[in-house]
């Protein structure tokens, strides 16, 4: 039995290289702000080539964003893992996002993204960061880290708030000192046992 040759020409460019450019380039300038002749020329393909690989502008941008939230999210889950508080862990998601300085992708596509096809699926990632968010907290509680009562929600929506936040303010050019003080200033802001 034979086996089928695949069709068309094979690809002269590295996908996974395109990809990481082309999520740096909506990093960047957002979704909307970008246009496919800018992709091309910053992954280095010609338009036939981009659609063959990824759909189209807006697959793409899934697939970018898949891309930059599987790496956050490990980031995050490793961050979390190793600071041996809750506390701990929120000030150090605080402190990774000051240092950042381009802002969080997945917040900012929040700003930069009007396509209505794309909004529930960019919800459904924004809502993903949090439920980590919330996952560290509910652990310190049960810990007995934070008070009894602790409203989690509540709470994870505050840190949660104040992390996009800082990613908006990055985007406008806030300094990385201004953005340590508003970490530091949210982490006051922390419940105390008893």
């Amino acid at each position: 039995m034979k086996s089928e040759k695949p069709r068309g020409r094979p690809r002269s460019f590295d996908r996974g290289k395109a990809l990481e450019r082309a999520m740096h380039l909506f990093w960047r300038q957002g979704y909307e702000a970008t246009s496919v002749s800018d992709l091309t020329r910053a992954m280095g393909i010609n338009p036939p080539s981009l659609y063959a690989a990824f759909g189209d502008k807006e697959h793409l941008y899934l697939e970018a964003l898949e891309r930059y939230q599987q790496r956050r999210l490990e980031s995050v889950s490793k961050w979390f893992d190793e600071e041996p508080t809750a506390k701990a862990a929120m000030h150090r998601l605080l402190i990774e996002a000051a240092r950042e300085l381009r802002g969080s992708m997945l917040v900012l596509s929040a700003t930069q993204c009007s396509a209505e096809s794309l909004q529930p699926e960019l919800a459904g990632r924004r809502s993903s960061m949090r439920a980590i968010v919330k996952a560290r907290i509910d652990r310190g509680v049960r810990e007995g880290e934070l008070p009894r009562g602790t409203d989690s929600n509540a709470l994870t929506d505050f840190y949660s708030a104040v992390f996009q936040g800082m990613s908006l303010q990055a985007r406008e050019g806030a300094t990385r000192k201004r953005l340590l003080a508003t970490a530091e200033a949210a982490m006051r802001a922390w419940p105390k046992r008893g």
